[in-house]
């Protein structure tokens, strides 16, 4: 039998997030429910003292009804991380230097404190450049700011993807057309907000019947939905009204989902999602996965369940 764990979620405010449908706020209320004490803090709230790990932590209460779900902080206060059983790093991308260092402070954290993503993996595993470590399942992509490298790949596609490499939520993901007039303008526009390389990737038509978001907990699946762009529009992300629909696994699926599995348990990367167009993996989401609240209304699966069973259980081994 588990005690009653002490939990400290690293994530954004949450008057900021859309609670009805934040993974988050799922995750912490059931820890709630199981009788653990859910802590909060923010990045900023992070503190390195002679190399030990502290953070402005407050006690956080939640209230969920059918048509209604709020919050409560009580005082902050400075203390030390190792005081928790478990941190849960749940801030959204962007994945810039202050979540990098966010991940450099909590990867000194002694083991007896389960961190959630494992920091170090997920510093070094960003969406779309740790999916390149399976090349063979992605449809054809570039990372580069080479104009003229980016317009042969244009040419031998005709239809492309270009999109931040850090980004998320699909914010500043472009679909252009061959011969679309836009094109010099758009990579102008993202040349002049940074200094990061681009990722180009071929449009993969099948994207109109759906982009898969595929939970896995320690390498292994335990949901799906399926998102299906609005009309007019390429991106199938919720956040930019991406239709959520029940969705059934193909044997594509389970085929790279097994691929990679044991790369995610031996990084310590146990909650996972993972995005798939038609035959092709996309994304591999290890910072902060959402998806799990469209996932029990379409399927009925409570993977926030699945997951304080599996965090117990590893306390507890």
């Amino acid at each position: 039998m588990t005690h009653n764990l002490k939990i400290a979620f690293l994530m954004d405010p949450l008057e900021k997030l859309d609670l009805k449908g934040d993974t988050t706020f799922a995750l912490a209320l059931e820890a709630q429910k199981r009788k653990h004490t859910i802590n909060f803090f923010e990045p900023n709230d992070l503190i390195l003292n002679s190399n030990s790990v502290f953070a402005n932590v407050c006690k956080l209460e939640l209230y969920s009804t059918k048509n209604s779900n709020q919050f409560k902080y009580h005082t902050k206060k400075i203390r030390p991380l190792t005081d928790y059983d478990v941190v849960m790093m749940r801030q959204d991308p962007p994945f810039n230097l202050a979540y990098i260092t966010a991940t450099h402070i909590l990867e000194k954290l002694p083991s007896k404190t389960l961190v959630v993503n494992n920091p170090y993996e997920v510093r070094n595993a960003p969406e779309k450049i740790f999916v390149t470590n399976f090349a063979h399942l992605m449809p054809k992509t570039i990372i580069t700011r080479n104009k003229e490298v980016i317009e042969n790949f244009r040419n031998e596609f005709n239809d492309i993807i270009v999109k931040p490499l850090y980004g998320n939520g699909g914010q500043g993901v472009f679909h252009i057309l061959k011969n679309d007039e836009n094109f010099n303008s758009i990579l102008e526009t993202f040349f002049a907000q940074n200094n990061e390389p681009l990722i180009v990737q071929e449009y993969l038509k099948d994207v109109r019947k759906g982009d898969k978001r595929i939970i896995l907990l320690n390498g292994e699946v335990v949901g799906a939905i399926n998102r299906i762009p609005k009309k007019g529009e390429s991106r199938s992300n919720m956040h930019v009204g991406g239709e959520p629909q029940k969705t059934e696994l193909t044997k594509r699926d389970l085929f790279i989902c097994k691929e990679i599995s044991m790369s995610l348990k031996k990084r310590g990367l146990y909650f996972v999602g993972i995005d798939i167009i038609g035959d092709y993996i996309t994304e591999i989401n290890v910072t902060s996965p959402t998806g799990i609240r469209e996932i029990k209304t379409h399927s009925s699966i409570i993977i926030e369940e699945m997951f304080w069973d599996f965090i117990e259980s590893k306390l507890n081994s």
